[in-house]
């Protein structure tokens, strides 16, 4: 770090310490910066007065919504709440400092985190509490979110209240259990393991983190591994160093492998173990186990065939070193559970005991406000009123280069080397240069490349990509001679046409972000390239990522792998990414997502460079994971239990898997229903053919209406028509609608189907259509208002605007040119096309009264993001007010004019709002064991051909 950026991290800590813990406003702000400049007047180098306006800012508006928990309370004993007052939180309290004045990381966050571990602390046991007990529980963050920030300070708190043996799972490659080391030797430790088996032992020099604090007394802690790539556990070593686990916490981090753990088991059982008179078995007491397994989904999920005798390897060796224990928490992390919610609750084993399902607990996490996620990235997040962010560069010449099904031997032709990975090394040169003309010199910036899993492959993109840098730091060294394009005209004009458009698009939300001209660019260009460093990641090659070693400077890297770089290790600094690796499941895909964490200061300097179909994938499972997360918060309101809870997750239409197959060899395929759903169009096909037959379906549906109900009522300038039968809605509308092949959410014979299968049972027979009619006269652009006729029903047509589904405008500065690859791609996407207020026009005053009682209620019991109470019912309150028999359709007729050629032509969409009902089920999922024993105590359901 130089001794600017120190200064300014000095100031920020001084600013921040004067602020009110609660209701910080631009006016205390501005104060305490006063005060710290006038401070720090006399030293040398002392940030202005808008600078630190600037950093506290970006850091105090920065919030966490709260989370949500499914628990088990069988055979729990409450005790934190006890415990705490008389427990010194000597570990954590020495953390969270440390977060708060070296890492910086806004205060409402490092709050939030200590809610969210005394939370999953709470629902392990009391580690005083006599044996034997055992919990098991699930931790699910998002990708690249800080969950290893979350499990260090449950680390440090498990540590205050008197767990001993700390084992963390860390991955199954060297790399990323080393880093995993380094992290906590920073942030529980204390010391650099490298050089130090515990904390109590001489070597000053060799505390870092948490143990440089000053005015904290020396906690004592030991590790039997270190953050060498080469530190993993060896038990010879274990046996030597002795270290007394009753008397002191003891750290493993290891990786998971599972000779490795089967060692930690002979280990701890031959050290401390005694035999069972009842099992034979060697048990440890009086030793309390925390057993963190990160990256759960991962490796830790038994996948050996059904009628196997014995779990896989690592399965079945982490079971067994918890089955040893007779005090044992185990606590899995992941942002992808889909894995782990097949696992069976039910399988037990004498010898390996239960297996891992996270019977006890499960524990979702929201991310920060800054969090730079799948839902800003592509788009999908309802809060931002501008669509995706503008980073994504669509790579559409790779095939010659990297065709896709290669295999090891592909030898990538040099001459078809893409054009476009060019591009992304050049933006990664100038996102240096910035962060350089930024005061960021000293941080570590990466770019990654990850096209291939093969590492013979990856060894000559390596060379490919050494050849290309040199070309480019040549070309700036020595100039272009003769040549007519020049290196520096190329980099300014991706500056000012790329970059510049950018950052002001992020700056209408983040001010703290610092424009540059290519002027203050300019000089840093050559440094920046001067100090890249490429290295390969794969098991094959020596390198590695030595951010630790290079931490004083700052490491600029490009990283070409596969496998390594896919999961759980953290690519520090990463501004550039290059991907081309597919996989057709849903957890693979996202984990490979290293794009996605915290880019403070930086995030305008982000390249996302992808295909058009691994784009669409990734919101595919953005939208399946949201799914996911938003049927977990269902259930806990509720009070669900995890054994109660029948997890479910959406079989992809477009191919794609949830999990490995053998990771779900228990799930089952079911049809399951749309009870309590709302399925919205928001994705259209605007080929002219499809515009078509939905204008003739609706036109035939109204007729069909008009004959049944007769004249419509007029509400707000709407049409409706009250008391429709289900068996139009189905017949008429559904069976003919034609919705677009990705909108996998809403699939209208599945629909159809449901409401059929409704009706034979007594539901659904009674809804409210509704044809929205805008009444403007004028639209956002000042343009009449376009109008239509369907059925003699003259309509006024809705606007919603467009969200990029791929590259933006905001790249080249050509909005028409988007709007033509767009039409080229047949697709129109918006984010919702309901107007909330539309959901409400069917229900009676009690019902809108209980809808808003119920929302109020939920608001009080966790407020997230909102300020102020809710006046008006939310959705799912709504659908929970509804009688089995009542629901609505809201057709929109969409204006489609923006595409020229398509004039007179809407898109026809739909909003559906279902009530509750526990008996018919259409949507194709993979259910869990769980799921599956639910459905047969008591709801119906048809099983899918598998």
């Amino acid at each position: 770090m130089t001794s600017t950026e120190n200064a300014l991290q000095t100031a920020v800590r001084l600013v921040l310490n004067l602020l009110p813990e609660q209701g910080v406003t631009a006016e205390h702000i501005r104060e305490a910066a006063e005060d710290v400049h006038f401070m720090l007047s006399r030293r040398s180098e002392v940030p202005t007065i808008a600078e630190l306006i600037r950093h506290v800012e970006s850091l105090t508006i920065v919030f966490q919504d709260v989370g949500t928990s499914l628990i088990d309370t069988k055979g729990h004993v409450e005790w934190l709440s006890e415990r705490r007052a008389e427990t010194q939180w000597k570990f954590w309290e020495r953390y969270r400092r440390y977060m708060e004045d070296q890492l910086l990381m806004p205060p409402k966050v490092v709050r939030r985190l200590d809610d969210v571990t005394d939370s999953v602390l709470s629902k392990l046991e009391d580690p005083m509490r006599p044996g034997p007990w055992d919990r098991r529980g699930l931790v699910v963050g998002h990708v690249q979110s800080g969950k290893t920030s979350n499990y260090t300070g449950l680390i440090c708190k498990a540590a205050d209240a008197g767990y001993r043996l700390i084992v963390v799972l860390a991955g199954i490659h060297n790399s990323l259990r080393s880093q995993t080391q380094l992290r906590l030797d920073e942030g529980f430790l204390g010391f650099d393991s490298q050089f130090q088996t515990r904390s109590d032992e001489a070597g000053e020099s060799h505390f870092i983190g948490v143990g440089r604090l000053p005015g904290f007394e020396r906690l004592y802690a030991g590790s039997l591994t270190t953050s060498l790539e080469s530190g993993d556990f060896k038990a010879a070593r274990a046996k030597s160093l002795a270290l007394p686990v009753v008397d002191v916490p003891v750290l493993l981090v290891v990786k998971k492998h599972s000779k490795i753990i089967k060692y930690i088991h002979s280990w701890i059982t031959g050290m401390q173990g005694a035999v069972d008179p009842e099992t034979g078995r060697k048990i440890v007491r009086d030793v309390p186990l925390l057993l963190i397994d990160d990256e759960a989904d991962n490796a830790s999920i038994d996948t050996s065939s059904e009628d196997s005798d014995s779990p896989s390897a690592i399965n079945r060796e982490i079971r067994r070193l918890l089955h040893a224990f007779d005090r044992s928490a185990y606590v899995g992390y992941t942002a992808t559970p889909f894995a782990n919610i097949y696992a069976d609750p039910y399988e037990d084993h004498d010898d390996f005991g239960d297996d891992i399902f996270p019977r006890s607990f499960i524990e979702v996490l929201q991310a920060p406000s800054n969090y730079f996620g799948p839902d800003r990235i592509f788009g999908l997040d309802d809060a931002g009123e501008r669509g995706a962010v503008p980073i994504h560069r669509a790579i559409q010449d790779e095939s010659h280069w990297m065709p896709s099904g290669h295999r090891k031997d592909w030898q990538p032709p040099a001459e078809a080397f893409p054009s476009s990975l060019t591009a992304a090394m050049l933006d990664f040169v100038l996102s240096n240069a910035a962060r350089r003309a930024r005061g960021q010199g000293a941080a570590h910036n990466s770019m990654l490349i990850h096209v291939t899993r093969f590492q013979d492959v990856q060894q000559r993109v390596s060379e490919q990509v050494n050849d290309a840098l040199l070309t480019i730091r040549d070309r700036l060294r020595y100039g272009d001679a003769a040549s007519e394009s020049q290196v520096e005209d190329e980099l300014r004009e991706r500056w000012e046409d790329n970059f510049v458009p950018t950052t002001e698009w992020f700056r209408v939300s983040d001010e703290s972000l610092m424009p540059l001209s290519w002027a203050d660019v300019q000089p840093h260009i050559l440094p920046a390239v001067e100090k890249i460093k490429i290295r390969t990641m794969n098991g094959y090659s020596k390198d590695s990522l030595d951010y630790y070693e290079n931490r004083a400077s700052g490491l600029s890297v490009i990283a070409i792998g596969g496998d390594k770089l896919s999961r759980g290790l953290t690519l520090e600094g990463l501004s550039v990414s290059y991907y081309l690796r597919a996989s057709r499941m849903y957890d693979t895909l996202m984990q490979m997502g290293r794009w996605f964490g915290y880019r403070p200061g930086y995030e305008d300097l982000c390249r996302l460079y992808t295909t058009p179909d691994l784009r669409s994938w990734y919101r595919e499972i953005t939208l399946a994971a949201n799914e996911l997360r938003a049927e977990l918060q269902e259930m806990a309101a509720q009070g669900a239990t995890p054994i109660d809870y029948g997890l479910r997750v959406r079989r992809s239409p477009a191919g794609l898997s949830v999990t490995a197959a053998n990771k779900m060899r228990r799930a089952q395929r079911v049809q399951l229903s749309f009870s309590g759903a709302n399925p919205e169009t928001v994705l259209f096909d605007v080929r002219p053919s499809t515009l078509r037959a939905n204008e003739e379906a609706l036109t035939s549906f109204l007729e069909h209406v008009k004959d049944e109900r007769g004249k419509p009522e007029k509400r707000s300038g709407n049409y409706l028509w009250r008391h429709v039968s289900g068996d139009l809605v189905a017949q008429n509308f559904f069976d003919s609608y034609k919705s677009e092949a990705m909108a996998w959410r809403v699939r209208p014979d599945l629909i159809s189907k449901y409401i059929k299968a409704a009706l034979g049972a007594g539901e659904l027979g009674d809804w409210t259509v509704v044809l929205v009619s805008n009444t403007a006269k004028i639209d956002k652009e000042g343009k009449p208002t376009e109008r239509a006729t369907y059925a003699g029903i003259d309509v006024g047509l809705t606007t919603r605007s467009l969200i990029p589904d791929g590259e933006t405008g905001v790249a080249d500065g050509s909005s028409g040119r988007r709007m033509r690859e767009l039409r080229d791609e047949h697709r129109y996407a918006i984010r919702r096309i309901l107007s909330p207020s539309d959901e409400l026009i069917d229900l009676t005053d009690e019902q809108t009264a209980d809808a808003l009682e119920l929302t109020i209620t939920r608001y009080e019991a966790d407020p997230g993001q909102r300020t102020t109470a809710p006046t008006t019912p939310s959705g799912p309150a709504i659908r929970l007010q509804r009688r089995p028999d009542q629901a609505l359709l809201v057709i929109y007729p969409l204006d489609n004019s923006r595409h020229s050629d398509l004039v007179g032509m809407p898109m026809v969409g739909f909003y559906v709002s279902f009530p509750h009902s526990e008996k018919h089920v259409t949507a194709e999922y993979f259910v869990n064991p769980i799921w599956q024993q639910l459905q047969a105590a008591g709801m119906a359901f048809d099983e899918g051909d598998e």
